[in-house]
């Protein structure tokens, strides 16, 4: 399929306001991370807690966070989930202890200012061995005791139902529970009975220890630093060590946009993050390749063009494999940016920027510098030849005067 036909842009004659586009995010980018004194790291890199908790309709946010600072010491953050009624509430702490204190008094502070007052457990928030040991003992009191092995099945399929979408967690009404097999009148009104419905679940809670946040913060900067440094040794193995250089350095450039841009919009960097940038580096890389590969191949069949424009013709060459793949692959990571939820969003966006970023940084960035470079090897190459015969005359005169004497 071809997008274009027989395309012939003049690429490389507008590449200085990319270029200049480059540099400006790369500077404000740079400023932005001096300024905020680095990126701003996630829970993985940094260490503390985290917790997702969905409520049944639109989450107090002011009460939820003073409720929160009453109890845990430190920085509490509490951020709405765009396109959702969940909430992500993190704290940074700096020891274990710390951590595993913040993490009950996070719990049991949800319970006492949103969940139920009259002791009875939660079920929106209760394990599948509570609700089947509530059930053991109050089911035989309605004439209907199970087996253990059914009891089993039962709870299980009561908590499977209840933490599949679109519920996801949370149960509003112990009516909705009878669609489940097993669950029988006598089970729903033993539920009842025996159960409360807080308003909210608690989706998911995360701990990682400031230690173990170093530790994947270094091996983080370690894996980038080999996959370019891998790269180099490939392609100036492959092609010539300037083409290595310049891929390398339009990745570096990806890379260095993608990060500022997260710190300019003030977004974490997480795991998920660095496996979008590590994504990044292999698209952008593998996309330079292929148009420094139609130039290798057309340095042997296009000798009579100069360098500069046979540059140009190779990217006009791979322009439709280009838009067609970056297109694609675009149009995919949208999808995750806009419907994905908030776990997906610092992914999506690292690899929507590295898209756009490293399909021009093929284009403007890469092929520029071997232009460059060439250049270089051109106009040394002449002065070899014009510095030669002058030499040359020179010894020649001074032959000729001794000849004379």
């Amino acid at each position: 399929m071809e997008l274009f036909k027989n395309p012939n842009f003049d690429f490389l004659g507008k590449r200085r306001p990319f270029i200049i586009a480059s540099l400006v995010l790369m500077a404000a980018g740079v400023a932005s991370l001096i300024v905020k004194g680095g990126p701003r790291y996630g829970i993985d890199f940094k260490g503390g807690a985290l917790m997702y908790v969905r409520f049944a309709q639109q989450p107090p946010m002011d009460e939820l966070r003073s409720a929160l600072a009453e109890r845990i010491k430190g920085e509490i953050s509490v951020q709405d989930v765009v396109g959702s009624d969940e909430v992500m509430v993190s704290t940074e702490l700096a020891s274990e202890a710390e951590l595993a204190e913040a993490r009950r008094l996070m719990i049991e502070t949800l319970n006492a200012r949103f969940g139920s007052r009259d002791g009875r457990p939660d079920f929106n928030n209760a394990g599948q061995q509570a609700i089947a040991d509530r059930l053991r003992e109050a089911l035989p009191r309605r004439n209907a005791g199970l087996s253990e092995d059914q009891l089993q099945a039962l709870a299980a399929a009561l908590r499977e139902f209840r933490d599949t979408p679109p519920r996801s967690g949370l149960i509003r009404n112990f009516e909705e529970l009878a669609a489940v097999p097993g669950a029988t009148p006598e089970v729903i009104a033993t539920l009842k009975e025996e159960f409360s419905l807080a308003p909210f679940a608690i989706r998911s809670v995360e701990i990682v220890g400031p230690k173990i946040g170093r530790e994947l913060r270094q091996q983080a900067f370690m894996a980038t630093l080999l996959a370019l440094a891998g790269m180099l040794v490939y392609i100036a193995f492959r092609f010539e060590w300037i083409y290595g250089v310049a891929a390398v350095l339009a990745v570096f450039h990806d890379v260095v946009i993608t990060i500022g841009l997260f710190s300019l919009t003030d977004k974490e960097i997480s795991l998920t993050v660095v496996a979008a940038l590590l994504t990044l580096v292999g698209y952008s890389m593998n996309d330079t390749i292929v148009v420094f590969d139609r130039i290798r191949e057309n340095l042997k069949v296009l000798r009579k063009l100069k360098f500069p424009e046979l540059v140009n013709t190779s990217i006009n060459q791979t322009l439709n494999r280009t838009v067609m793949t970056s297109g694609l692959t675009f149009v995919t990571v949208l999808a995750l940016l806009l419907f994905g939820g908030q776990v997906l969003h610092g992914f999506a966006f690292a690899l929507a920027v590295g898209i756009l970023v490293g399909t021009y940084s093929s284009i403007f960035i890469a092929s520029p510098i071997l232009i460059f470079w060439h250049g270089v090897l051109e106009r040394r190459k002449k002065t070899r030849l014009a510095g030669a015969p002058a030499r040359r005359t020179a010894v020649d005169r001074d032959s000729v005067k001794v000849v004379k004497g």
